[in-house]
């Protein structure tokens, strides 16, 4: 079981990475509207390459959006006094992967179940 010292911690964490996340989020959404991509203003190379270069960031975005959803989910775990269980076995989630991962919802051998599944399915 976590102390409420690590919990409070813990919240600390997530509210400064969700902080952070909405920052980021909101600057991308600033410079996405102000990319054009205007054949006359670029080369077919330049263009290609501005293209290429706005699908990852779009990816970037993706996986800012969908890491804020998890912080966010965790923030009401902590909420509801369900954080630091995993949401597969219910066994606790060790404080060193909260370190690391403070929005983590599974424990490291879910986590690998988890993805050794996902291996498994696109081959």
């Amino acid at each position: 079981m976590i102390s409420d010292k690590k919990i409070a911690h813990f919240k600390g964490e997530l509210l400064k990475i969700e902080q952070e996340l909405v920052d980021v989020l909101g600057l991308a959404e600033e410079v996405n509207e102000k990319v054009e991509l205007d054949q006359a203003r670029f080369g077919r190379v330049s263009r290609g390459s501005a293209m290429m270069d706005q699908a990852m960031s779009e990816a970037g975005v993706e996986r800012d959006k969908q890491r804020l959803v998890s912080v966010r989910k965790a923030l009401k775990r902590i909420e509801d006094q369900q954080y630091g269980f995993c949401l597969e076995c219910d066994e606790p989630i060790s404080e060193k992967r909260l370190e690391v991962a403070p929005e983590t919802e599974l424990c490291l051998d879910c986590q690998s179940f988890r993805e050794e599944r996902l291996r498994h399915s696109e081959t």
